[in-house]
Parts: structure tokens; C-alpha cells; sequence
């Protein structure tokens, strides 16, 4: 047995959770909030009850990965930092320079750093954790998950854009995607719950959250996926536009007079989806409370259905068939309203949900209604977890 890290970090934040490895049973989770700002808080959770909260300014990373070695030590937690394996390190963007997981030295750290032209917001600072686990232990072995490795290998009929193809050879100009992870977590335990194998299988994943995406699987390899060259791009989400006409949004710059590109993607990623549909909120919990009542917040909802179905519909047509569809992450794990109303819009490919097996909240089981051409599970996605093997299998194995 060997204990494992798997952490998140952001710009302003160190997510992280510890498992046991191979068990893959969790010990411990936690974040650091507001990293270099004032009013900075630690929060860590044991299995056993143990819970540790308090406030005390973190200037940076480096400072959170050693408040968090620290009282993982002191809480008895683990014994000592020699019970470590390793660390596993989600990364947003690859490029196309990974196409899967990979162990960390300074090339590679290098290379994230040099990514971060396609996820400015998230590469350095997964960057700089790398960094601080260095700083705090150089021999334990890290390694990079990358959130669009999963789709590397999509044929370029699906991840090109129709563009001076020079575009994309001198800068990389294509569909990335995003939840990889994620997604790679649901496919393979769909191909469980099924008792099938993931080769067998057609599948549509729902990856719904605050950030929501779709993606393809046909016999186990990943032929399409809704967001593109970032994240804004597919369907509707909490704040994002997904897929938007270029030419409005030269319009609406000319119009607001808006000059730096900056403050447009702004509005397309912080102002816009579910927020800027309704006018009242981001979050589908607060626009069904209203939905009765209020004309904007039902059309937001049905636009944010309507999406998801025409991708699922393309989906189906590029592949032939489906077997198997799933929901994941916030809204996809815990809105009963919000799958039912998919799947009876998938009438024409037979799919039917259970009503009574729909009414539950974050559970993985199988919703299949009576007479469904095409299984519909609701699956509880856990990255951390794929992180975390991907780390004790590349990381940890090959250290022995």
C-alpha cells in the first residue's frame, strides 16, 4: 500500500486529495482557498472525522504545498512524507505535445509552462505546483494528467477547423477539448456497471457541470467532443456561450464598442449561457425555482436542453448507433428535470428513461427505462481518481 496525492491547483487555489493506493480508497481531501490574497483559508478532511480548518495568508504555491505536507504530517494523517508515492497533476492543456499522462522533470514543466498559450488561466499555476512538490521533496515522482490527451487522437476531420490550414500548422490551431479526464473516468466505468467491454461499446458521455462538454466514444477510441479550441465552445453552459457565430462577435465589439479582445471573451465566458439568457442566475437550481413564473428563465433551461440533443442527435448520426448515454458532474449527476427532459427529446432513437430510478441525487445506478434501445446510467465522475492511478501507475510502479 502506498499513499498517493491527487491535486488541482489554480490560480488562487490548491485542490487536492489523498488516496490509498492500490485500494484506491480516499484518506483525506481538501484545498488551500485565496492563494495570495489576504484572508487566505486551509481546510483538510480525514475519512475517520478528523477536520482541520483555519485562516492564515498563503502568498503562494509553494507556501499551500507545504501547509498542506505539514498538517498532513501533524494530524497523523500519514507518519511521515516517506509514506508518499507520488503526485498526480491535472493539467488543462496538452496541445499536441502529450497524448496521455506522463512523468514530471523540468522539460516537462517547461513545456506546461509554454502551453499555457492555449489555457493562460490554468497551466502556469499547474506549472507552479509542480514546482513547490519539487521544492518540498525532488525524489518524489509527479506526474502530468492531461485534460486533452483523451482527444489527441481524434481524426482530423473532427478536430480541424475550416481555416487556412496553415493556421493550424504554424499555431496549433484546432480542437482541443476538455474534461478529458473526466470523461475517460465515465466511459470506462459505464463499460463496468455493463459488465461489457469498452470496445463493445458506442457512447455519448455527459460531462454537465458549471462547465459542461459531450464527447463520442466509438469501440473505446474518442472520435468527437463539443468544446473546441477552449472550453467556451458546444453547449450552453452556467456562464459560457458554447458555440457562437465569429461575425457576432466582431458585430457586438462594433456595436459596444469594444476594442480589446479581452473584455469580449470576458462577456462570452463570465456574462453569457444560463446567467445571460435568464438575467438572474448561472446556477439551474435557481432558474427552476422560477421557471413557472418567469418566461426567461424557462427559455434559458430549454435552450441549454436543446443543445445537449442536437449534439447527442450529431453524435448518433456519426456513429451509426449508440448504446449507451451518461450523465456526470453537478447538473447531470443530481438534476432528475434536467435528464428526463433530454432523454424524452432522444425519443428517436428509443431511448427511455425509468421516472421512478430518475428520482435520486449523485448515486451511480442504471436509469434504463422499460423498452430503451440505449442504456442510460448516471455515473458519479471522479478525476481525482484517474489521477491518482495515473500517478501510482507511471509515478509510483515505475519508481520500483
Amino acid at each position: 500500500m502506498v499513499k498517493i496525492i491527487a491535486i488541482n491547483c489554480g490560480s488562487s487555489t490548491l485542490k487536492f486529495k489523498l488516496f490509498e493506493m492500490p485500494e484506491e480508497t480516499v484518506i483525506a481531501s481538501g484545498m488551500v482557498d485565496r492563494l495570495g490574497l489576504s484572508g487566505s483559508t486551509f481546510e483538510l478532511k480525514s475519512n475517520d472525522g478528523k477536520k482541520i480548518e483555519f485562516q492564515k495568508d498563503v502568498k503562494d504555491h509553494n507556501e499551500a504545498v507545504t501547509l498542506l505536507l505539514k498538517n498532513l504530517v501533524d494530524s497523523k494523517i500519514i507518519d511521515s512524507l516517506d509514506e508518499l508515492g507520488g503526485v498526480g497533476h491535472r493539467v488543462v492543456a496538452g496541445g499536441e505535445t502529450y497524448e496521455k499522462s506522463t512523468l514530471v522533470d523540468q522539460h516537462v514543466i517547461n513545456n506546461i509552462k509554454y502551453l499555457s498559450i492555449y489555457a493562460p488561466l490554468h497551466n502556469y499555476s499547474e506549472a507552479r505546483g509542480m514546482e513547490a512538490f519539487v521544492q518540498a521533496n525532488p525524489k518524489l515522482p509527479q506526474v502530468a494528467v492531461f485534460d486533452t490527451a483523451l482527444y489527441s487522437q481524434m481524426p482530423e476531420v473532427n478536430y480541424l477547423y475550416s481555416i487556412p490550414i496553415e493556421y493550424y500548422k504554424n499555431y496549433g490551431a484546432r480542437k482541443y477539448g476538455a474534461h478529458g479526464t473526466s470523461h475517460r473516468y465515465i466511459t470506462g466505468r459505464a463499460a463496468e456497471m455493463l459488465n461489457q467491454k469498452l470496445e463493445d461499446l458506442n457512447i455519448i458521455s455527459l460531462h454537465l457541470g458549471s462547465g459542461a462538454s459531450i464527447t463520442a466514444t466509438e469501440h473505446g477510441k474518442v472520435i468527437d467532443t463539443s468544446m473546441g479550441f477552449t472550453p467556451m465552445a458546444g453547449i450552453t453552459m452556467s456562464t459560457r456561450s458554447g458555440d457562437i457565430d465569429p461575425s457576432l462577435v466582431l458585430f457586438l465589439m462594433s456595436q459596444l464598442k469594444i476594442s480589446d479582445p479581452n473584455e469580449m471573451a470576458d462577456i462570452l465566458n463570465q456574462k453569457s449561457g444560463l446567467l445571460g439568457l435568464s438575467g438572474i442566475s448561472p446556477d439551474m437550481r435557481d432558474l427552476q425555482k422560477v421557471e413557472d413564473t418567469n418566461q426567461r428563465a424557462r427559455l434559458a433551461l430549454d435552450i441549454f436542453v436543446n443543445r445537449i440533443v442536437k449534439y447527442v442527435g450529431s453524435y448518433v448520426a456519426e456513429m451509426g448507433s449508440v448504446d449507451v448515454i451518461t450523465f456526470s458532474a453537478g447538473i447531470g449527476e443530481n438534476d432528475a428535470e434536467i435528464r428526463e427532459n433530454i432523454i424524452n427529446q432522444l425519443s428517436f432513437i428509443n431511448a427511455k428513461i425509468d421516472l421512478e430510478k430518475n428520482d435520486v441525487r449523485g448515486e451511480e445506478i442504471d436509469l434504463t427505462g422499460e423498452g430503451s434501445a440505449v442504456k442510460v446510467l448516471l455515473i458519479t465522475t471522479d478525476e481525482e481518481l484517474m489521477i491518482a492511478r495515473d500517478a501510482y501507475e507511471i509515478g509510483y510502479l515505475n519508481k520500483e
